[in-house]
């Protein structure tokens, strides 16, 4: 029981609807386009600056270990207040939409360089490529989630401001690493950089993240007893 007090401080149990949510839908579209288009013509989009930048192996710690990025940075959102997580998680919700409608429409791949199979490093860029298939390219979803990391937390007065700016070098440093492990190109990285901030902004209309925000409602009632998203609901008397 205390572990699961620790755990509701960090993350109250309402909140834990959209970070779940966000999570399972990330892997649906991934996964669920890569079984769609698997087998259908994909198109290389490397250009010329593309080539001029060089592969280094050691690079895939930040490549890997952005994952723990994300955990952190969207904790901290899921715990803002309603609107603000409301409408970044509706921006996240969005975001994937159209990346699946890319996968689909346009499926990308590139080519990898040969590895040889000496050194640490060489070993993990090997493991990863063999994890992750060079297909899901455009927009770079590794990018879209870290740019979203740091748009979530931009502004925000009451988080330190070493830390939002240490997220926008993170998320920085991912887009760089993306390259430099040859799992994206340059197109990609703006893609989903651009994406990121495009579907923030339309996250702003009420529309948009006050029917998110009916949804996680709906759900939060239907397994709480009590608490709905910060709002008691009524027992039938």
């Amino acid at each position: 029981m205390e572990k699961v007090n620790k755990i509701t401080a960090m993350i109250p149990k309402e909140r834990a609807v959209p970070l779940l949510f966000a999570f399972a839908f990330n892997t649906a579209v991934y996964t669920g386009a890569r079984m769609i288009a698997g087998e259908w013509e994909h198109y290389n989009i490397e250009g010329p600056l593309d080539r001029l930048i060089p592969f280094w192996a050691p690079s895939a710690v930040i490549y890997i270990g952005c994952y723990l990025f994300w955990a952190v940075n969207y904790i901290i959102i899921a715990r803002q207040e309603k609107k603000e997580m409301c409408r970044f998680f509706a921006a996240d919700f969005l975001s994937r939409l159209i990346c699946f409608g890319c996968f689909l429409l346009f499926p990308t791949t590139n080519v990898r360089p040969v590895v040889p199979d000496e050194g640490f490093w060489n070993q993990v860029m090997l493991l990863v490529y063999r994890i992750d298939a060079a297909d899901n390219l455009f927009p770079s979803i590794h990018c879209l989630v870290s740019w979203f990391c740091y748009i979530g937390i931009r502004g925000r007065k009451e988080i330190p401001k070493w830390y939002r700016s240490a997220s926008c070098l993170m998320a920085a440093l991912v887009c760089v690493s993306t390259l430099t492990t040859k799992q994206h190109v340059i197109v990609d990285v703006a893609g989903g950089v651009l994406l990121a901030e495009i579907c923030y902004r339309i996250a702003k209309k009420p529309v948009i993240f006050q029917s998110y925000e009916k949804v996680m409602d709906y759900v939060n009632a239907k397994i709480f007893t009590k608490g709905n998203m910060g709002c008691k609901v009524r027992r039938k008397q």
